[in-house]
């Protein structure tokens, strides 16, 4: 009991196997921990998703459920035209544009055996999921993300 006080009161962070998470030692909770922090990583392809405007990303998620990876494609002319992303401070935006145009090849080659057509409609959702979390933060809406 004294080593767990001792501990938290150094503010050592310690990692919870069995929550996959930072847990600060001695927190009660029901986990065996309070989170500290939980940040998704993403890929290069999937980070390359650009931010776009929600009708654009709208339109991009509709054709990529009926013409796979045409969205995709379209989304990374977005890209030159100013669309936000998270990967274009580390890379630029001429990187950036290929990825896409990659992903979008991707979802057309294996769209033949589903995969494709599956990817293509998920990068679409992500894109829309982008566009309304970069619309809230315009706003000043909090995000419960």
């Amino acid at each position: 009991m004294a080593q767990k006080e001792g501990a938290a009161e150094q503010g050592r962070v310690k990692t919870d196997d069995s929550l996959g998470a930072k847990a600060m030692v001695g927190a009660p909770t029901a986990g065996g921990g309070v989170v500290v922090e939980v940040r998704e990583k993403k890929g290069p392809l999937r980070a390359a998703i650009p931010t776009m405007p929600f009708p654009l990303a709208v339109i991009c998620l509709f054709l990529n459920t009926f013409i796979p990876g045409l969205g995709t494609f379209i989304s990374a002319f977005s890209v030159l035209c100013g669309a936000h992303c998270d990967l274009i401070s580390e890379r630029g935006v001429c990187c950036v544009f290929w990825l896409n145009v990659a992903a979008a090849l991707i979802q057309i080659l294996t769209a033949v055996i589903m995969v494709g057509w599956i990817m293509s409609i998920f990068w679409g959702m992500d894109m829309v999921i982008l566009a309304i979390s970069d619309g809230c933060r315009d706003q000043g809406v909090p995000q419960d993300v």
